[in-house]
């Protein structure tokens, strides 16, 4: 593992690096970048950084305060496969130029004060992460919206509705409800989805599955758990690999929740756990073999799951999947081996694996701000020893209405989310891990931006429900 500047120069001298490429997260959770050539970087780099102009990303500075300093992070150095020119991969943190601290509204700078809080705290000293994040693979993407239309158009050839057309290979469908596991020729992305697999792997990550979802065009491909930041990094370079090599085979990938009406959408299951002095300490005798700082874990993410939800879920499209009837985990429960819940306990075969699976979440998400959240609300679990309750060992999709009605459940609006977020944010404060002008900001940013876009235009299917009124 690399770990110092010399080591990443002697890294770009032995694979001919020509160019490099400084990574960073947005505020809103996309990854931007710029380059500079291998023989501008040098040590000093990475203690000064290099200057940008942050008033032009979204969400960050104003124009009277635009200068920001990218500060790489040796240990994240990688060759991006993706160019022609040999090209170097550092991911960076962001830097006020003036005062030399790091910017409150960095989002890889909260995942780490997070982590710092948590050490701090005397709980444990590490955070293990694992998610599961689905996406879709479509043959053709279209849409657009102005005054006078407002569509959008998929394809897959995978897709039920082509079974009409009259050329091309349309007998092998993913029925409703039947894309879990099955072979080729109905799985026809196999291909591709190996090809991803071999390029996670030669950048470093371990993957454990790959496999189609139960949706038509559907994906899953699990890379092994790691500590939280390192996690949310591994995680960008999922997302960016998926959708290039997808694009490179003249497809188009999505990680959005809910692109499809009528079937499954994309959900990010968390994996998390907590250890330290290398010993695991969620494993006891407690309920599934969990622990009591476990089961308090749990119960802070159940208690705030509902303000996590603004920044797990942060899409008006996450509330398009998170409905009754597609597998969407919609109720803040917890039980052994239940997918119908919020929160599951895997099925392991040593006390080292013992851990919680969160299922609420979906991949539009912000990885270090959602990841610093669920573990905020762990930690604030922990340290009020918040009971989760009893589990709920049932399948809760089929319970009788009047027993459902006692089940707390996700928002179900982003609006909702935000007003939770609103009302709910003082666990988020604590060490100064997140600051109120990121609450407020992210709020202001998310009504201002996503919401009022989205509610001020019609939807396709109010014109089939209200043209004639």
């Amino acid at each position: 593992m690399l770990k110092s500047a010399s080591d990443v120069l002697n890294m770009a001298k032995d694979k001919k690096a020509k160019m490099v490429d400084l990574k960073f997260m947005d505020f809103i959770g996309a990854w931007q970048h710029f380059q500079i050539t291998a023989g501008q970087l040098s040590e000093s780099t990475f203690d000064d950084g290099v200057f940008f102009d942050g008033s032009s990303i979204r969400a960050w500075q104003g124009i009277e305060n635009s200068d920001m300093t990218v500060v790489p992070d040796p240990t994240t150095a990688k060759i991006d496969p993706f160019f022609e020119e040999v090209t170097l991969s550092l991911i960076c943190d962001i830097r006020d130029p003036v005062t030399g601290e790091d910017y409150s509204r960095d989002p890889r700078n909260v995942a780490k004060k997070a982590m710092n809080h948590l050490r701090s705290s005397g709980l444990a000293d590490t955070a293990y992460f694992g998610p599961e994040a689905e996406f879709f693979i479509f043959d053709s993407v279209s849409h657009d919206t102005h005054s006078g239309a407002g569509y959008y158009f998929i394809d897959s050839n995978e897709a039920p509705w082509t079974t009409g057309e009259p050329s091309g290979n349309m007998g092998y469908k993913v029925r409703p409800k039947q894309g879990y596991f099955p072979v080729a020729p109905v799985d026809s992305i196999q291909d591709i989805r190996s090809e991803i697999v071999l390029t996670l792997e030669s950048m470093g990550l371990e993957v454990e599955a790959s496999h189609h979802e139960v949706a038509p065009a559907q994906h899953e491909i699990d890379f092994k758990f790691d500590t939280m930041v390192k996690t949310a990094d591994n995680l960008q370079w999922y997302k960016y690999i998926v959708k290039n090599i997808a694009r490179r085979h003249g497809k188009m990938a999505t990680f959005m929740p809910k692109p499809m009406f009528n079937d499954n959408g994309n959900g990010m299951h968390v994996h998390q756990s907590l250890w330290k002095d290398g010993e695991p300490l969620f494993a006891g005798d407690k309920y599934a073999g969990l622990s009591q700082m476990a089961l308090y874990y749990c119960g802070g993410l159940l208690k705030h799951a509902r303000a996590i939800a603004a920044l797990s879920n942060p899409s008006t499209n996450s509330y398009r999947r998170l409905l009754p009837g597609f597998e969407a985990p919609i109720n803040l429960a917890y039980s052994n081996r239940n997918r119908s819940a919020a929160i599951r306990i895997p099925i392991v075969s040593s006390p080292k694996g013992r851990r919680l699976e969160f299922r609420c979440p979906d991949a539009t998400c912000n990885a270090y701000l959602a990841f610093a959240a669920m573990l905020m609300a762990g930690i604030d679990g922990i340290d009020n020893k918040i009971d989760p309750g009893d589990p709920l060992d049932k399948d809760i999709y089929g319970l009788p209405p009047e027993e459902l009605a006692k089940v707390p459940k996700m928002p179900g609006t982003l609006r909702e989310a935000l007003e939770e977020l609103q009302n709910n944010h003082a666990f988020l404060l604590k060490g100064g891990v997140f600051t109120p002008d990121v609450i407020e900001y992210w709020i202001d940013y998310k009504i201002e931006n996503e919401i009022a876009e989205v509610d001020s235009r019609p939807a396709p299917h109010e014109f089939y429900l209200y043209f004639d009124a």
